[in-house]
C-alpha cells in the first residue's frame, strides 16, 4: 500500500508541472457536479435488498426501478427492512435426508414472491420494486402456529 501512495505522491509531483492546481480542482468540482446532475434521472437495475423475518437476515434480488438519488442512498445505508412473518404469505415444505439408516425430515418455509414483493414495496415507498428474483427458504420459526 505504501508503494501505491508513494507512487501516486510522484505522479501528482510529476504532473504538477505541467497542470496547473487550479485545473484539477475545477476537474474534480465539474465530475462531481456532472455525477450529482445524473443522479436526478430514473434507472431501472438489479438491487439486493437486505430482509430480516423473524431471526433470519438474508438478502432478496430485485429488479428496481427509481430516481438515482434514492437508489444510491439505498446502496450506501446498512439498514435492513424488518417483516413480521405474520404480513407473508408462505407455504411449508418439508425436506427429507437420508443418510444410512437415518432418516431427516426439516422443514423450511417457501415464501411467495408477489407477498415479500409487496412487504418490501411497502418499506421502500421512494424505490418501485418492479419483481423479486430468487428468494431463499427460510427455518421455519420456533413457536410458530400454523
Amino acid at each position: 500500500m505504501k508503494k501505491i501512495w508513494d507512487y501516486i505522491k510522484r505522479f501528482f509531483s510529476a504532473i504538477k508541472q505541467y497542470v496547473s492546481p487550479v485545473f484539477i480542482m475545477l476537474l474534480v468540482a465539474s465530475f462531481t457536479l456532472w455525477y450529482i446532475a445524473k443522479l436526478n434521472y430514473n434507472y431501472t437495475t438489479e438491487l439486493d435488498v437486505k430482509v430480516k423475518i423473524g431471526n433470519q437476515k438474508f438478502e432478496v434480488p430485485c429488479v428496481v426501478e427509481g430516481k438515482g438519488t434514492n437508489l444510491f442512498g439505498y446502496v450506501i445505508s446498512t439498514s435492513r427492512l424488518n417483516i413480521p412473518l405474520e404480513e407473508l404469505e408462505y407455504t411449508v415444505i418439508c425436506e427429507v435426508t437420508q443418510l444410512g439408516d437415518d432418516t431427516n425430515n426439516h422443514e423450511k418455509l417457501h415464501l411467495q414472491s408477489e407477498s415479500l414483493k409487496n412487504a418490501i414495496s411497502i418499506r421502500l415507498s421512494d424505490i418501485n420494486i418492479r419483481s423479486v428474483v430468487s428468494i431463499p427458504d427460510i427455518e421455519v420459526p420456533k413457536g410458530l402456529k400454523r
